[in-house]
């Protein structure tokens, strides 16, 4: 899946839509961790996950500081996030990490384009500086394992 997050012609609507997308990667961390076999990858993908609970947490906070409604859940696109992972059970724990590195060139997309917003709110921009370099981790990891670097 090609996420068209921050492509909004503003940002508030991208910022939402990010908020969503961090939900779907909530969503699809959650069933790779019940899926893979291996302890280590668990550990990693589970300190992942927090991380994108904690950019939703962020993401709420500034989005209600500035009077604006707060997507409370994820997209419709959730099911293609953690399809992704279904489908990868079936070939192992390498097929699993692979389907979450392909979530991530998603998140490391959106974070990139938002960081690009002239119209951004001030009080986001440490934010979305830290969440893409999140992001980057979370990418770099899985590519290491899967020997893509």
């Amino acid at each position: 899946m090609v996420t068209k997050v921050g492509l909004q012609s503003d940002f508030i609507s991208a910022f939402k839509e990010l908020l969503e997308l961090d939900y779907d990667a909530i969503e699809a961390y959650q069933v790779a961790i019940e899926k893979l076999e291996n302890f280590s990858y668990k550990n990693a993908l589970k300190e992942f996950k927090n991380d994108h609970e904690n950019h939703v947490q962020e993401i709420t906070r500034l989005l209600t500081i500035h009077g604006e409604e707060v997507p409370d859940g994820p997209s419709a696109k959730q099911w293609l996030t953690k399809g992704k992972v279904y489908l990868a059970e079936l070939m192992g724990d390498r097929a699993i990490l692979s389907a979450m590195r392909s979530n991530e060139i998603d998140t490391n997309n959106a974070y990139e384009r938002l960081n690009k917003y002239e119209d951004k709110w001030p009080d986001c921009v440490e934010f979305l500086k830290d969440g893409l370099r999140d992001e980057k981790r979370h990418k770099t990891w899985l590519e290491a394992e899967l020997g893509i670097l």
